[in-house]
């Protein structure tokens, strides 16, 4: 169906591709056959989103090629679908081996909590997903106008709600994939299907944006739910799993400059209990389905569609698609988005160990062979590996006979020392950016660690490094690492020029605000270095850097001012 607001106005193009492509198909067999170029069509290229895949350039070589009048280095990024960021040993050790043979050598654990594979080359592209298939991964609906890569708490064995939260995040993650069999037919080679075939829940357009579905179980906010489209947040009473108060319209994405895009956090709808987690998910996306702009891919999000009709109108279509009527919202209260790291217990007898990745790339380097050591523990580890939202990987399901050889693997290779780093450097994060994202205006994963190098001993001086506090880089304003909810957030404008922005809230229930339009990483420093001494020496008992940042640094009508309803009662 199409949406209402696009009555007047002429679709986006993309509304045009997806009408057209036979639910996902295109000519993408056509195209992946063509041997004369590394890249396939533009509306393919499209298209291939839904599948999980974005077809990339090495940017670092874009000007070298030019001159010689060759191709653009083109090769794919394909992102895994794996609701919650679990994974066996043996996945795991199928996934290694891909990296090293059919795409770049390294994987990345992304801000959604799955994988990704970089540097794909396009004759690469179906040999790896069949051997994906074959260990029970894929990539269906990892990217595009679906719901994605559904977030959910990385331990559920640890106790039985937190096992319920995952279960229920599956459960949504299976309900709300796509019904067109495309992707098997065009990867997997399976039977053309006879005909008849339907989208009942997305219909033949999908939706008319990206789409993205977060499960939280308090005091951790370690999803930063208030930034996802549509959140769970699991309400506990007497250890027991009682409901979800359901938060939807957040959304981080921004254009500099356009004041017509802004983040924004979720407003909360109410409280319901478990056995409507589907039913009143699907009402959420058919409301978006319907009424969301298709005119303006920029205003296609949830939040605008929220943001415009406001959120009692947009709460009285969920209940009547749903029949579920909406009860007041528990209490929940957040404290943390940091992951657990280190060795911890659990109630079944087995323990995990949360291992810190800078950034989530997952790589071999002198003196520190992190992809090596990961892949000894998968060859003996029983248990799995969890992935969590901060890029970071945990070791889960550790029995007592194993932990001391999973130790010896940790020691041996130096990686038990990744967890005594700075809570400046666990709380940090950053997207991928160049020389691959063809969106990247600036750098980001490459530039962290020195940007980490110069801030820590500041932290020192001012008596500090014991706090923890958010730092989140990203290379273009789309907000894929969640920046705009960093208690520091450096967004990039142009190669070496950045947004800082300050003042988020730690656990995710603030925004932070635009203190400077443009600076260099060293211009950051500098503007930042006197802000952390006087959190040092002027800050409240028990007050963050971000609180410190809003109440004393920043005035009063600094941006961001779009905040959802956050339930705290």
């Amino acid at each position: 169906m199409i949406s209402d607001s696009s009555a007047s106005k002429p679709l986006a193009a993309n509304e045009t591709i997806k009408a057209a492509s036979n639910l996902l198909r295109g000519t993408l067999v056509a195209d992946l056959q063509d041997t004369s170029t590394g890249a396939i069509s533009d509306d393919n290229g499209q298209l291939t989103k839904f599948h999980g895949l974005y077809l990339q350039d090495d940017r670092d070589l874009r000007n070298a090629l030019k001159k010689e009048g060759k191709e653009k280095a083109f090769s794919f990024m394909l992102r895994v679908r794996l609701p919650g960021g679990v994974a066996t040993p043996a996945q795991w050790l199928v996934l290694d081996t891909l990296a090293g043979e059919l795409a770049s050598p390294s994987l990345r654990l992304t801000t959604r909590q799955t994988f990704q594979f970089h540097g794909i080359l396009k004759g690469h592209v179906k040999p790896l997903v069949q051997r994906m298939h074959k260990a029970l991964l894929d990539s269906i609906a990892a990217c595009g106008d679906v719901n994605r890569n559904v977030m959910a708490p990385p331990n559920p064995e640890c106790s039985a709600s937190l096992q319920q939260v995952y279960n229920d995040a599956r459960s949504w993650s299976e309900f709300a994939l796509p019904k067109t069999r495309a992707y098997h037919e065009i990867w997997l080679d399976d039977e053309l299907v006879a005909g008849g075939e339907q989208e009942p829940m997305y219909g033949p357009t999908y939706l008319p944006r990206k789409f993205k579905t977060g499960f939280v179980l308090p005091p951790s906010n370690d999803v930063d739910v208030y930034s996802q489209d549509l959140g769970y947040i699991a309400i506990v009473e007497n250890n027991k799993l009682v409901g979800y108060n359901v938060t939807v319209g957040g959304g981080l994405g921004m254009s500099h400059g356009n004041a017509e895009t802004f983040p924004r956090l979720a407003d909360t709808l109410g409280f319901i209990t478990p056995e409507h987690v589907n039913v009143v998910g699907e009402a959420v996306l058919t409301t978006q389905r319907d009424h969301g702009d298709r005119t303006n891919r920029k205003h296609a999000r949830l939040k605008y569609t929220i943001e415009d009709r406001g959120i009692e109108w947009f709460k009285a279509q969920v209940e009547e698609r749903s029949h579920v009527k909406f009860g007041p919202a528990r209490p929940a209260h957040f404290t943390t988005i940091e992951d657990p790291h280190g060795w911890h217990e659990c109630t079944n007898g087995t323990s995990f160990y949360g291992l810190h990745i800078l950034s989530g790339r997952i790589k071999d380097e002198a003196g520190w062979p992190m992809k090596t050591a990961l892949r000894e523990i998968a060859e003996i580890h029983t248990g799995d590996f969890r992935l969590t939202p901060s890029q970071n990987v945990t070791i889960s399901g550790v029995t007592p006979e194993q932990k001391p050889k999973i130790e010896a693997i940790l020691a041996k290779h130096g990686l038990h020392k990744e967890n005594e780093r700075s809570r400046l450097r666990l709380n940090s994060m950053s997207c991928v950016a160049l020389p691959t994202c063809g969106l990247a205006l600036a750098e980001s994963e490459r530039i962290l660690p020195q940007l980490l190098e110069k801030l820590e001993p500041v932290f020192v001086a001012a008596g500090v490094a014991s706090e923890a506090v958010s730092l989140r880089v990203t290379g273009c304003p789309n907000g894929c690492a969640r920046p705009y909810l960093a208690e520091i957030g450096l967004v990039g404008r142009a190669p070496n020029k950045y947004a800082l922005y300050l003042g988020a809230k730690y656990n995710g229930e603030r925004l932070n605000r635009l203190a400077s339009p443009s600076v260099t990483l060293d211009d950051a420093v500098k503007m930042l270095t006197p802000i952390i001494q006087r959190y040092g020496s002027e800050r409240l008992s028990g007050e963050g850097f971000g609180d410190f940042c809003d109440r004393v640094i920043l005035p009063a009508d600094a941006t961001f001012h779009r905040v959802g309803t956050v339930a705290t009662a």
